[in-house]
């Protein structure tokens, strides 16, 4: 798999029951330290709320993910709120969902039901998008060879993400992970080219 779905810019979701209130914002972030900068501003702007409950997915491999249920029984609120992450198949995505409580308890189906709700209001408020998972070659080669290192990438379409010209001709080049073993192949033709591995 070399492609991965995730939203393009923060997206809103609200859903009321018995009076409760649940504001959910889907955001696409990258690090733990964005998700980090993003909880803490939630909380510092709903700090009147009763709960500031959350889930995330990180990563095109969608193995790195956390719930948090923020006071609310266990499994009640981040478990459903990564549901929705998972049963749309994104990742790079944080999701909180900010309850206002209404008065009236809600028990724990209920509860369920409506992070649940709130989660995927924000989910379809969203622009989903798929990206796909590149990988980054790095090669060096001499001057008189520059031609036939431009002629590959011309065909083959890679992003060129930086090139110096001193002794030796360098270029790092970024691809779509499943076009990578054929620019490898192709550019290890070039005479004098050679691979720089990190």
């Amino acid at each position: 798999m070399d492609t991965y779905k995730t939203i393009t810019a923060l997206a809103e979701g609200i859903y009321t029951e018995k009076r409760s209130k649940f504001i959910a914002m889907a955001l696409p972030v990258r690090t733990l330290d964005e998700i980090k900068e993003h909880l803490e501003r939630y909380q510092k702007q709903y700090y009147d709320a009763r709960h500031v409950c959350y889930a995330y997915m990180l990563g095109h491999e969608r193995k790195d993910f956390r719930a948090n249920d923020n006071g609310e029984p266990s499994g009640t609120a981040g478990k459903p709120i990564l549901g929705q992450i998972n049963s749309n198949e994104l990742t790079d995505i944080l999701i909180v969902v900010v309850r206002y409580f209404g008065g009236i308890k809600l028990g724990t189906s209920g509860l369920i039901q409506a992070y649940k709700a709130a989660a995927a209001e924000a989910i379809a408020a969203a622009e989903i998008i798929e990206k796909t998972v590149d990988d980054d070659v790095e090669v060096a080669f001499e001057y008189p060879f520059m031609n036939d290192v431009m002629r590959i990438v011309k065909e083959e379409e890679p992003q060129i993400i930086s090139q110096s010209y001193d002794m030796d001709c360098l270029m790092r080049l970024r691809i779509r992970r499943s076009l990578m073993p054929r620019l490898r192949e192709r550019l290890g033709k070039v005479e004098t080219l050679r691979f720089v591995e990190e």
